[in-house]
């Protein structure tokens, strides 16, 4: 006899809940298996956006081990031009690099990057470090105004958004980096992040020549600052 349905459901948009037999108690382990590996798959490549841990267990039985799962999808897509890769804290298929030219050329479009000076750059690279931190800290740690202009295109871009207000007078706003940031950058996570300490001891860093360079690119001066770290975000 099958065994009653696991409701592990949301809502179709008719006000109805959906069931799904989340367990598959009454199949042989190895389809049972290849069910859950077939769901994964298919509610990863049906999302333009990375599918969180959250959401795919909710298409598997409650003792399936997830990452095994993802290890078994993976393999079987070795050797073919896509990949399953963790990303913004969730999984997402993405074309392997490889077969770029090849995708451009039959759209017949360029590649879609995100153009950003080298202003932008440096301090984006500072927030996903130091976050949460406010605009009169990054001014701060820069020696130069970080201008409004500036966060607008970083916020634009959707690499960040307002954190919680900082505990200081007038109660600043920050900013933290976001899932786009992850996503654009292929993280899973910021502990994706290069480790700052040991590129500095494996000498592939200099912080003191970061810290000119940082300065140097970074002359920009805003007189709308204080306006802003007063409630603007």
């Amino acid at each position: 006899m099958a065994a009653r349905p696991t409701k592990a459901c949301r809502g179709n948009g008719d006000g109805q809940r959906l069931l799904l037999d989340r367990d598959l108690d009454h199949l042989p382990p190895e389809v049972r298996w290849r069910e859950w590996m077939g769901r994964v798959e298919a509610v990863i490549f049906a999302s333009h956006q990375p599918v969180s841990r959250e959401v795919l267990a909710r298409m598997v039985g409650r003792d399936c081990n997830l990452d095994l799962l993802i290890d078994d999808i993976r393999a079987e897509l070795r050797g073919r031009p896509y990949d399953l890769v963790a990303v913004a804290d969730g999984w997402q298929h993405r074309t392997r690099p490889a077969f770029s030219d090849a995708i451009r050329a039959a759209s017949g479009v360029s590649e879609q990057t995100v153009d950003l000076s080298q202003s932008e750059a440096l301090v984006l690279m500072t927030v996903a470090y130091f976050q949460p931190i406010t605009r009169a800290e990054l001014s701060g740690f820069f020696g130069r105004e970080i201008s409004r202009d500036l966060i607008g295109n970083l916020r634009g871009a959707g690499f960040i958004a307002s954190g919680p207000r900082a505990p200081q007078p007038g109660a600043p706003y920050t900013y933290v980096t976001t899932k786009t940031f992850l996503s654009h950058f292929s993280f899973e996570t910021l502990r994706d992040l290069p480790d700052m300490e040991k590129l500095e001891d494996a000498g592939l860093l200099d912080k003191a020549k970061l810290l000119a360079d940082l300065s140097g690119a970074l002359g920009i001066v805003s007189e709308d600052a204080e306006a802003e770290e007063q409630g603007l975000p």
